[in-house]
């Protein structure tokens, strides 16, 4: 039964990965289609309104996507030491945990803040440039 416990809990540790890389990309790639679609509104946008207005309905999606992909990282950082503990306290039981480094946690958590940065600073460029050009 253990060996299945550790099968299903390193399969859900496979998931939240696939599922961190999803919205790291997609929050990237997004920022920077909002860049170049805003960027290349810039001209229009200083003698019609409308275009304005497209370049901050744009902002809007952005931040908002943004927001979903920060509280999903720190959702997948959560899941993620649940799940290593988990498998930490199953290690103890089976006296392999020596083989396991603890302090891998604390380079999980780095990560995560990495991918969090990376997010918030493609999306604050994406946001910042085309008006600064405009």
């Amino acid at each position: 039964m253990i060996e299945h416990v550790h099968n299903h809990i390193t399969s859900e540790l496979q998931q939240n990965t696939r599922s961190d890389t999803i919205f790291i990309l997609a929050a990237i790639l997004l920022n920077l289609i909002t860049l170049a679609i805003n960027s290349g509104m810039v001209e229009k946008s200083r003698t019609d309104s409308t275009m304005l207005l497209v370049m901050f309905i744009f902002v809007g999606l952005l931040v908002l996507v943004n927001i979903v992909v920060i509280f999903g990282l720190l959702k997948g950082k959560q899941t993620r030491i649940k799940l290593i503990n988990g498998l930490m306290s199953m290690y103890r039981d089976q006296n392999v945990d020596k083989y396991y480094d603890e302090t891998l946690m604390g380079n999980y958590s780095v990560r995560y803040n990495l991918f969090i940065m990376v997010v918030v600073c493609t999306g604050i460029i994406a946001v910042v440039v085309p008006f600064v050009m405009r």
